[in-house]
């Protein structure tokens, strides 16, 4: 990682990707981290999954999402996050993030260590079909879960 700012209106190599609805504007990497900025519109989510190899964390800046956590236990909890507010989502524990606030949010993401989530992104941009995504995502350490038989 190189000392100095990043901006505001800025981002690493001027990238921007379109994560299944949501922008992400990469901040930092690392070997050690991966942090990232995000618009999350209302109504768009990320499905429950596992990073088995990383530690997850949201800190809210505007807006309010939802975290489900405990998918893979078949007890999951909500949890309303606002602005001010950090979600911690450890390695191996699953969790699904969801804005059903009826606005957007903005807030900024980081995993430790970075592993593979960066080239993640990088290949995720624009995809829409839920079968490659999942696929992809397992072969850099993102496990997404099945949805409930109730959602089939």
């Amino acid at each position: 990682m190189d000392r100095g700012v990043t901006h505001a209106d800025e981002s690493i190599e001027n990238l921007s990707w379109n994560v299944v609805g949501q922008t992400y504007d990469p901040k930092v990497h690392s070997q050690n981290t991966f942090i990232w900025h995000a618009i999350v519109p209302a109504e768009t989510f990320v499905p429950p999954h596992i990073h088995p190899t990383q530690d997850e964390w949201i800190n809210i800046l505007t807006g309010e999402l939802e975290v489900e956590f405990g998918h893979d236990e078949g007890n999951v909890t909500t949890h309303k996050a606002r602005a001010g507010d950090l979600v911690r989502m450890p390695m191996g524990k699953s969790h699904g993030i969801f804005n059903r606030s009826g606005a957007e949010a903005t807030c900024v993401f980081g995993v430790a260590p970075a592993r593979k989530l960066f080239d993640l992104f990088k290949q995720l941009d624009c995809v829409t079909d839920p079968e490659e995504l999942v696929r992809i995502s397992a072969m850099h350490e993102v496990d997404f879960l099945p949805p409930p038989p109730d959602a089939q």
